[in-house]
C-alpha cells in the first residue's frame, strides 16, 4: 500500500512562471524585423539560384504553395490527349455550361456581379495609401 502525500504534482501545468508560445513568438517578432526577414529572403534566393535544393524547395513552398492535388500519371495524360479531353478546359467551361443548362440557378448572378462591381469601385477610396 502506498502513502499519499500532500504535495502538488510537478507536471500539472499551473506554474505561475511558465513560458507560453506567445512569449516565444513575441521574442521572435521583436528580433526579426521586416528588414532582417528581407535579408533572409535575399540570401535564400541567391542560394536557390546557385542550385541549393533546400532553398528552392523553401521558396517554392511559400511562393507557389503545395499542390492541392496530385499530378496526373503519364498514362492519364496520354489518354486525355488521345481522347481530346482537357481537364483545364472542362473546369473553366463548367460554370458557363451550368448557367446554360440550369438558368434558374444563375438568376441572381447579375445582382451579385453588380454588388461586386460596386464594392470594387468603393474599395480604393477606403484603403489608406
Amino acid at each position: 500500500m502506498t502513502r499519499r502525500t500532500n504535495t502538488e504534482p510537478m507536471l500539472r501545468g499551473h506554474a505561475k512562471h511558465r513560458r507560453t508560445q506567445s512569449d516565444y513568438m513575441g521574442a521572435l517578432l521583436d528580433r526579426v524585423t521586416l528588414e532582417t526577414w528581407g535579408e533572409v529572403i535575399d540570401a535564400t534566393v541567391t542560394k536557390a539560384k546557385q542550385g541549393d535544393a533546400q532553398a528552392r524547395a523553401w521558396l517554392a513552398h511559400y511562393v507557389v504553395g503545395r499542390p492541392a492535388s496530385e499530378a496526373p500519371t503519364p498514362l492519364q495524360v496520354i489518354v486525355q490527349q488521345i481522347s481530346g479531353n482537357d481537364a483545364l478546359v472542362a473546369a473553366l467551361a463548367k460554370p458557363a455550361i451550368d448557367r446554360f443548362k440550369y438558368p434558374s440557378l444563375s438568376m441572381g448572378d447579375d445582382d451579385e456581379n453588380a454588388i461586386r462591381d460596386a464594392i470594387a469601385a468603393e474599395l480604393p477610396a477606403r484603403i489608406e495609401p
